[in-house]
């Protein structure tokens, strides 16, 4: 559904994420169960990434069903749980290979299927290899921060489980995941805090109010106002379809890339639609508009300017340092729900100042 692109992480190893769309076109009374799925290089045929037993269950799920270990969805305990795929579905595996330092890239990959055809007969035992897929050969955009200087969390960025990395919309007849690399930002506090006081007041939130700047320079293609902040921390009503991402700024930055400013205050936009901008201007104040239950930035690139239907393309940031991380999941729904605003950081292996990396999910990081 997009082409993986490789992109460098703050654990200093090379990602691949993108996704494998699979469909048992086999009458409804035949399974397919997916034991093994090899990612290889296709010049060498050697694999550079697999899946199998309960680490494949957990990356692949029937389309349009709640994701395996996702927010809000209970896992199935550990094991060898196999992957059964009904006749007629389609099902969608997430990929998220990590490459070891130093390993080379392929330029093409291949995808290696095993597994059996389940009939009331028994099982037929079958191999496969699939869909020759090209990696991307441009490098992702290196941008600078989205915010101004100080202490962030970022939140919801890939490669976990998160409804950003595992959001897939089926928009207009085709699949996309939006916000594959999207990332949700935090502004904390010298004691670690996120927020203070009264959590169900959008003021004690440090992160409100904050400026929103430009990470590169561009034109201003689309601008949206006048959608009321929600109050925190309650769920808002899921909204219509072209209020999702709030009051936003979207800018064009190169051909086929846009970068993506929501969640603003309204009242708070400081662009008009055609405007140039440059890297640092500020675009906005950040705040709680859209489908956003805690103010922060949803931050990310998109390869067109509308948010549906959009790909989600990876980006790495000039420089920054890691200074934490926070293991559980704290994010945008349950952020206000907790017993305080003080975020559980814990030290990170990845601590100390990274140039043109993408940060990981849940790390903390000076701007």
């Amino acid at each position: 559904m997009t082409e993986p692109t490789p992109f460098h992480a703050t654990d200093g190893r090379t990602h691949l994420s993108y996704e494998l769309l699979t469909t048992n076109a086999l009458p409804s009374s035949t399974q397919v169960r997916l034991d093994r799925v090899e990612v290889r290089d296709a010049r060498t045929h050697l694999v550079v990434g697999s899946l199998s037993g309960q680490a494949l269950a957990d990356a692949a799920n029937p389309v349009g069903d709640p994701l395996p270990g996702a927010d809000g969805y209970t896992p199935a305990p550990p094991g060898p749980t196999p992957t059964l795929i009904p006749g007629s579905q389609q099902w969608v595996i997430w990929l998220d290979l990590a490459l070891k330092r130093g390993q080379r890239v392929p330029k093409v990959l291949e995808h290696h299927l095993s597994g059996a055809v389940v009939t009331a007969s028994g099982p037929s035992p079958f191999e496969e290899t699939v869909q020759v897929t090209p990696t991307g050969r441009t490098a992702p955009m290196n941008l600078n921060a989205p915010v101004r200087p100080g202490t962030w969390y970022s939140s919801e960025s890939c490669c976990g489980n998160t409804h950003h990395r595992r959001g897939l919309g089926p928009i207009n007849g085709r699949f996309d995941v939006p916000q594959r690399f999207a990332i949700d930002w935090y502004r904390v506090g010298e004691q670690g805090q996120t927020w203070e006081g009264d959590p169900a007041r959008l003021t004690s939130y440090l992160s409100y109010r904050q400026p929103v700047v430009a990470a590169a320079g561009g034109r201003v293609v689309e601008v949206q106002d006048g959608i009321p902040d929600n109050t925190p921390p309650v769920t808002p009503p899921v909204p219509p379809i072209e209020e999702t991402v709030g009051n936003h700024v979207t800018v064009e930055v190169a051909p086929g890339r846009y970068l993506l400013y929501a969640h603003l205050k309204p009242g708070s936009l400081r662009v008009r639609e055609g405007d140039r901008v440059e890297p640092g201007r500020v675009l906005g104040l950040i705040g709680n508009s859209g489908n956003s239950t805690t103010p922060h930035l949803h931050f990310q690139v998109m390869t067109t300017a509308e948010f549906f239907p959009t790909d989600s393309p990876p980006f790495t940031f000039r420089e920054f340092r890691v200074v934490g991380q926070v293991e559980p999941r704290i994010w945008d729904d349950n952020l206000g729900l907790q017993p305080t605003g003080v975020l559980p950081i814990t030290p990170s292996p990845y601590e100390g100042p990274h140039r043109t990396r993408y940060p990981l999910d849940r790390e903390v990081l000076e701007f």
